[in-house]
């Protein structure tokens, strides 16, 4: 039973906050004339500050009729004051830790991979390309679906993809692990970014959608430095499992940690969170998969020798379809990306820096790993251990990083992070060589870690603050695009010109061998496929095992450089475009008030 005594001022029409002690799922006024508190659990009462009380008995849902002065009053007022005074959902600790577990499962799947290349290429007798490929495979998959299944969970659930994401990532670690071709275990992978793609963006949406203010930059400071330490845990967790086992184990890594996300995705997090009602844009979520998948698969397959045609038209395809993906979005009633808040300053620039940021440390992960096992000889184990640094620093740096955006603004904190990725890479084009070492690899990473660290939370929060709330889905999808699709993007990027760099050297250094004439055709073949392939050739000609390891080093190396220079390259391009696109921390704000107002008015 539901009794009410309003107590309003002259002149008041709408409350101006609520308090309340329990979770609020939906605050809406029914066509009827009544705001209808839906709420979870068996608690007290909600006390809206005009006076108005609402006792609830023991049931979930409940609705308290307000006065006829206050009838037919908008919501979007009320439900952002509900959000800001409230400090997150019931059992909001076990909530967060859910929601970073199930992004940890995403995050070590797309991370385990990288220091097992060099084993699945003496496995599979793969090529650079081939390797390039798996390596991409998870990002891709992600990528491409991100936006999609996050628009779907916008609909017709958020936890039921969450969970359906979580339990599909177990099939496709086998599926990986027991491949027994490379063209297997690239689906595997595919699958593996597909399941990620059902729960990832999902973890974010929640984030936006449960906590407000302050309360939300922390849990997206925590979602974000430990999602990047997790990720960056990845290849210390394959090293040790490569040492004793084959290169099929690194993706049994996040079986028990899928497991113990899946139960408490199950009991902990609450459903139905402002979800919309508005049907899903289906043809644009097709034509976005499309898109991402064309466009990653062209980068990859551009370096190629005799691969031309196949990359100019995945090229054309990407090019297609992006552009009817963008007439789509212009003309569907209810669009799966919203071309209006995409143009707003913060949200774009913040996506875009976010892509770089995420996309070169993945990128560096990716190409640092061969480069510590191939050219320094470092084990499974040392390889992954090497890269401690980052993670830890991340750790340590994304809570100061939101403290610095509430204090100097987004801008400035994006900055700070780009000037230290740029150290990152400056260190390993200038002190990664043959025989350093561990003190400058570990600097290496440490720049990247304590970048990625400062950048992650502004380019995550800039996007969920400035995009009103029945679009978190797309919000946390763009972010998760920042991470994925850059991830991708800057992983081809750099080992499109890694592969690049080393066959030129290699080539170059056969054509300047003495006895260039005894080298066969399928030799030069074989040793212009990659590192691992050369490693192998060398063992079947022992009376040349030295030279064809110095060369394969020196032109791994070569490639190196072009690699770091291109992630240099992306670095200033994107730290041009914050510093001249991205407000300054005061017309930040008064822009975030403007869209908040925007979103607030009446259709």
């Amino acid at each position: 039973m539901c009794g009410a005594s309003v107590r309003v001022s002259e002149g008041t029409r709408t409350p101006d906050r609520l308090d309340h002690n329990q979770e609020l799922y939906q605050l809406s006024y029914a066509h009827h004339g009544t705001i209808g508190l839906y709420q979870r659990g068996f608690h007290d009462a909600a006390t809206i500050a005009t006076g108005a009380r609402c006792v609830y008995a023991p049931s979930p849902w409940r609705s308290c009729p307000l006065p006829r002065s206050l009838r037919g009053v908008a919501t979007a007022r009320e439900q952002q004051s509900a959000e800001q005074a409230g400090a997150g959902p019931a059992r909001a600790p076990l909530v967060l830790a859910t929601l970073i577990l199930v992004a940890a499962v995403a995050n070590l799947n797309l991370a385990v991979a990288n220091v097992a290349l060099p084993d699945i290429g003496k496995a599979f007798d793969a090529g650079q390309t081939g390797l390039n490929l798996v390596a991409v495979g998870y990002s891709l998959g992600l990528a491409a679906s991100v936006l999609y299944l996050g628009a779907l969970g916008d609909r017709y659930g958020r936890k039921l993809m969450l969970v359906l994401g979580t339990a599909l990532a177990i099939p496709a670690c086998l599926v990986a692990a027991f491949a027994p071709s490379l063209g297997v275990l690239f689906a595997g992978r595919l699958l593996g970014g597909l399941a990620a793609g059902l729960a990832f963006p999902t973890t974010l949406a929640l984030i936006t959608a449960l906590w407000s203010g302050a309360r939300r930059t922390r849990a997206i400071a925590l979602w974000s430095g430990l999602g990047g330490a997790i990720s960056a845990l990845g290849p210390l967790m394959s090293g040790a499992l490569l040492e004793h086992f084959d290169w099929g184990s690194v993706f049994f890594a996040t079986l028990p940690l899928a497991l113990v996300a899946l139960v408490m995705a199950i009991r902990f997090v609450p459903a139905h969170v402002n979800e919309t009602s508005d049907p899903v844009d289906n043809l644009g979520g097709i034509l976005s998969v499309l898109l991402v998948a064309a466009l990653v698969l062209a980068i990859n397959f551009a370096p190629v020798p005799n691969r031309g045609a196949l990359a100019l038209g995945l090229a054309v395809i990407a090019l297609a379809t992006g552009v009817a993906f963008v007439l789509r979005q212009r003309r569907a009633a209810s669009p799966l990306y919203d071309l209006g808040v995409a143009r707003r300053r913060i949200f774009w620039v913040a996506a875009c820096a976010g892509v770089i940021v995420f996309g070169t440390l993945m990128g560096a992960m990716f190409v640092g790993q061969q480069f510590l096992q191939n050219v320094l000889g470092y084990s499974t184990l040392g390889a992954g251990a090497a890269i401690l640094p980052a993670a830890m620093l991340m750790v340590l740096v994304a809570p100061r990083s939101a403290k610095l955006v509430d204090a100097r603004g987004a801008r400035f904190t994006l900055l700070t992070g780009y000037v230290f990725c740029l150290l990152g890479f400056v260190t390993m084009l200038l002190l990664w060589k043959d025989g350093i070492p561990y003190w400058k690899v570990a600097l290496g990473y440490a720049f990247m870690g304590i970048g990625v660290g400062f950048a992650g939370t502004p380019a995550s929060h800039s996007l969920t603050s400035s995009v009103p709330v029945r679009r978190a889905g797309m919000a946390s999808g763009t972010a998760d695009l920042q991470r994925d699709l850059g991830g991708a993007i800057m992983q081809s990027i750099l080992g499109a010109v890694l592969t690049a760099g080393y066959v030129k050297a290699i080539s170059a250094a056969i054509a300047a061998a003495p006895d260039k004439a005894q080298i066969t055709s399928t030799v030069q073949t074989e040793l212009e496929k990659s590192f691992a392939s050369a490693a192998d050739t060398a063992t079947r000609y022992p009376q040349h095992s030295e030279a064809i390891i110095a060369a394969a080093k020196s032109s791994f190396v070569s490639g190196d450089v072009w690699a770091y220079i291109a992630g240099i390259v992306a670095i200033l391009l994107g730290a041009a475009l914050v510093w001249f696109r991205f407000p300054k921390r005061d017309e930040e704000r008064a822009l975030l008030a403007r869209y908040q107002a925007e979103d607030a008015a009446p259709a």
